[in-house]
């Protein structure tokens, strides 16, 4: 996304830092975690509707962090508490109803708009799907840091989202799209439900993006 560049010279810095007050210094990873924190608060500021407020960790992303630079799985109870957290943040949609529009989806699956500094509260978020996922076969730009979803309904049988048959497999397409974490403690997947990076409707198209049988998904 628009960010990412910026996130990346400050982890920069703030490592750069780190490993110079760790020749200076004789304090322990208590003093270095400070220290880092401090860079990297120092270094962001608010601007336009992207506030500093985005530097504050909750559990699941304290725990994961920490467990990644300690180069070592999440403690098995912590992750399992922390997924039991995120579900509690479930929400399923108001009208019983899962399945919206996949052309609408696909342009949601397009769109990277929305959430950085140069948008506003008007601006339309996109889901940016396309960034991290293969989804349609005609689209040839996108990202491996998650699975193809290409095939995504097919490939799990549903041909009637609406049939009780497919009812397990919609629903936890709509939890993961909600919020992944519930599902994988440390999933890097925006949890774009919970933190309302898209609206009840939105959801509702990507899931026909996914799942309906006549989206290029699933063709």
């Amino acid at each position: 996304m628009k960010h990412t560049p910026t996130i990346v010279s400050l982890a920069g810095a703030s490592v750069l830092a780190l490993g110079l007050s760790a020749c200076g210094s004789s304090g322990g990873t208590a003093d270095h975690d400070r220290i880092t924190a401090d860079v990297v608060k120092a270094s962001f500021q608010d601007r336009g509707i992207a506030k500093v407020d985005r530097l504050v960790q909750d559990d699941a992303n304290r725990e994961c962090a920490a467990a990644d630079v300690a180069r070592k799985p999440i403690d098995e109870k912590v992750a399992k508490a922390i997924e039991a957290a995120e579900m509690k943040t479930m929400k399923w949609p108001s009208d019983g109803k899962f399945i919206g529009d996949w052309k609408e989806g696909e342009k949601i699956a397009q769109s990277g708009r929305g959430l950085t500094w140069s948008d506003n509260e008007k601006t339309v978020n996109g889901g940016n799907c396309y960034n991290c996922h293969q989804i349609s076969k005609e689209e040839i730009s996108f990202g491996t840091l998650g699975p193809s979803l290409y095939n995504y309904g097919k490939l799990r049988g549903v041909t009637d989202p609406s049939a009780e048959a497919s009812k397990a497999i919609v629903e936890y397409t709509w939890g993961k799209l909600w919020n992944s974490r519930a599902y994988n403690a440390c999933s890097q997947m925006p949890r774009v439900g919970h933190k309302g990076i898209l609206n009840e409707a939105q959801l509702k198209d990507v899931m026909a993006l996914l799942l309906d049988p006549k989206s290029p998904v699933n063709r």
